[in-house]
């Protein structure tokens, strides 16, 4: 489902907790996650060098983060089934971050693996 600009906007007009929560709500109704691949994953850092792997909840933002650093990355789907069965378990272990919702001028929030696991599952309860 293709969405519109003046959504993809006001939604990147949201405080970043705001965003944080409108990624968990899509997250768990589509049961899918975007990232940006390019020969590999793209990947951040926080401000004091902890490695971040960003996530979106839909294609359309990925694409707009694909600029600088990231040109010429593509977004790619991650199901919510891999996400939570084999790519939390691999940041964990690699001491990598998920990055929620960053935006084209910004970094998103990166709250623990098993933070985003618990609030994924709990939203999740609810379908």
């Amino acid at each position: 489902m293709a969405l519109n600009r003046k959504h993809v906007d006001s939604v990147l007009a949201l405080p970043d907790k705001k965003r944080f929560d409108h990624f968990v709500k899509v997250v768990a109704d589509r049961q899918e996650i975007w990232g940006l691949y390019l020969d590999g994953w793209a990947l951040a850092a926080t401000n004091d060098g902890v490695t971040v792997f960003p996530l979106w909840p839909a294609k359309e933002y990925a694409q707009l983060c694909a600029v600088s650093e990231w040109e010429g990355y593509e977004p790619r789907l991650i199901t919510l089934a891999e996400l939570m069965e084999d790519l939390f378990p691999k940041l964990k272990k690699d001491g990598v971050l998920p990055g929620v919702f960053f935006k084209p001028e910004g970094k998103g929030m990166t709250p623990g693996v098993d933070e985003l696991n618990v609030v994924l599952d709990g939203e999740l309860q609810k379908y």
